[in-house]
């Protein structure tokens, strides 16, 4: 009974909701970290939209069952080991709907519109999308971007521009490594199948379009440090100066992505090399403290 439950919760693949804390980036970047009202409409989005996302990955991991059996990682997931059913599944995914619409009255309609863009997106990436090559990679790319404006509307706030450019191009950027942890597999592990998508990326196409995406990155976040708006909005020029830890996470992780041949999780590799997560830790930090310099002196004197 325990290892069912523990299997159960593992459906939701809580790891994988590291993602949905791009939520939270409209929230910061406003100035409103610390304004509760403004934190729990943020928190309960978060919320909202992690149970979402897990409603997609059980019903790609249904989908997905047979090909997953294959993988030297995803064989092991619950319904590809066979330990929960599809039909247990899919009652696992009436309890998490009946959870959601618990949470209808408390966000505005413009967030539940992004978050069923989401779902309908990603429901037709695992069915039929996922099979179209570049198409499967911007698919996925626009889930990072619809977590940013899921982020904006449950707070009702306005973003910068040069931001959303940002995220679009580290949306891209992860969508497109993911593909190459993939090929890598392939060439490593024969007994995986792959999807038949695969066999159009091509390691050196692929780390043409992660050169591509990398640049816009760091290019749209240093002028987002310097943009007038923002120095404005802040009161400082100070922000430039997170741009390294900006340049730093990109190149690492490009670094872990050529020399990791057997894992094709992106999230796995931010979650596992410690350098990156305590890049990302001190880049939180150092935007914290010059975002909200103003705020902690008036705290303190």
């Amino acid at each position: 009974m325990k290892k069912k439950l523990l299997s159960i919760l593992r459906l939701f693949r809580f790891a994988q909701w590291l993602k949905n804390t791009f939520i939270f980036a409209p929230l910061i970047f406003s100035k409103h970290l610390f304004d509760l009202t403004y934190l729990w409409h943020a928190v309960l989005a978060f919320i909202a939209f992690s149970l979402t996302s897990s409603v997609v990955y059980i019903v790609n991991d249904i989908v997905d069952k047979r090909v997953d059996k294959l993988h030297p990682v995803k064989r092991n997931r619950p319904i590809a080991s066979g330990i929960i059913k599809p039909a247990e599944a899919l009652i696992v995914i009436a309890v998490i709907i009946f959870v959601i619409i618990q949470l209808l009255p408390f966000l505005n309609i413009r967030f539940w519109y992004t978050v069923a863009m989401y779902a309908l997106l990603n429901l037709a990436y695992s069915f039929w999308l996922k099979q179209i090559v570049l198409v499967d990679v911007f698919i996925i790319a626009s889930g990072f971007m619809l977590r940013v404006l899921a982020g904006v509307f449950a707070i009702e706030v306005v973003i910068s521009s040069w931001l959303v450019l940002c995220t679009l191009f580290i949306s891209v950027f992860l969508a497109v490594s993911k593909r190459r942890g993939e090929v890598n597999l392939m060439s490593v592990v024969e007994s995986y199948e792959v999807r038949p998508v695969l066999k159009y990326y091509e390691v050196n196409f692929i780390d043409q379009m992660m050169t591509v995406a990398a640049a816009g990155v760091t290019i749209s976040y240093a002028l987002y440090t310097v943009a007038d708006r923002t120095i404005s909005t802040f009161k400082t020029e100070n922000l430039i100066f997170t741009t390294m830890f900006v340049l730093f996470g990109v190149f690492r992780y490009i670094f872990l992505m050529r020399n990791r041949k057997t894992d094709d999780n992106p999230m796995h590799i931010l979650l596992s090399d410690k350098p990156i997560v305590l890049n990302i830790l001190f880049w939180f930090i150092s935007c914290v403290i010059i975002i909200y310099s103003q705020e902690f002196k008036n705290w303190i004197f």
